[in-house]
């Protein structure tokens, strides 16, 4: 099948895919809308969606919020980007050289299901709250997706590619670097896709545990700690929380799709 054929028949499916997600957000805001016009939920409890929507937008033009937002984004992208530089040589190393990877399986087992909220106590006592505290938790949080999309990856590298090179007298660093990197670079940016998301809610949910500072999620907490607690100002930050990981997952999967068309295409053989 050809790659003109495939792109044709992927374009309408998308087109499909985008207008049945629409479709859900806009049931859904009805359904928030009605509830709370018809007074099935306390408007104290759950404003009317529009207007959520309409102090979200108030909230765009406000400098304090743009303060808080900008934060939060400046931990989310340094997170996010340390965890990449840690996690994909370490997946390299693990996922090229078994005896590394068997000597360090169950330290790495061990730690990846601890929940970086429940570091935030430690982290705090060791460096402090601020910006250090949600960059590490997020490092944390966002390595395990990129470092296990990277071993995955290399997993799947085609033998023979890497026979042929070496038999040409490549050493075990130019296959990397030629032939198993360059393979395995779909899987380690969807690692990177998912991270991106973990980092995301683990910025927020640091930011409203710890409660101090500046970020989107300080600014939640404070308007839920208010008397009578700001439910509008809330959902409002929220709206802008999900609406920033909807723009960057969307980015990132349009990014990765132009980037590997030739991974999609050879999916769209096999499947």
């Amino acid at each position: 099948m050809s790659t003109q054929t495939l792109t044709a028949r992927v374009r309408p499916a998308a087109a499909t895919r985008w207008s049945r997600r629409a479709a859900g957000v806009l049931v859904f805001a009805a359904l928030i809308e009605l509830a709370a016009r018809t007074g099935l939920v306390d408007r104290k409890f759950l404003p009317p969606a529009t207007e959520i929507v309409g102090r979200a937008v108030t909230l765009a033009f406000d400098p304090v919020f743009g303060g808080h937002a900008l934060t939060s984004l400046l931990a989310w992208a340094i997170g996010l980007g340390l965890a990449t530089l840690i996690a994909v040589p370490l997946g390299l190393l693990l996922g090229s050289v078994p005896i590394v990877d068997a000597a360090t399986r169950s330290v790495v087992e061990f730690l990846r299901p601890i929940p970086s909220v429940a570091l935030i106590p430690l982290v705090a006592l060791v460096i402090g709250t601020g910006l250090q505290l949600r960059v590490t938790l997020v490092v944390y949080a966002s390595l395990w997706p990129i470092l296990y999309n990277t071993m995955y990856g290399l997993r799947g590298v085609d033998p023979l590619a890497k026979e042929s090179l070496r038999s040409y007298g490549f050493g075990a660093a130019a296959v990397l670097l030629r032939v198993s990197l360059p393979s395995s670079a779909p899987f380690i940016t969807t690692g990177v896709r998912l991270a991106a998301g973990v980092a995301l809610i683990l910025t927020v949910s640091t930011e409203i545990v710890a409660g101090r500072g500046e970020g989107i999620g300080v600014f939640i907490f404070f308007a839920g700690i208010a008397v009578p607690a700001r439910m509008i100002d809330i959902l409002a930050g929220v709206f802008w929380v999900g609406l920033f990981g909807v723009l960057v997952n969307a980015l990132l999967v349009a990014a990765e799709r132009r980037a590997f068309r030739w991974h999609h295409v050879r999916l769209g053989e096999h499947s």
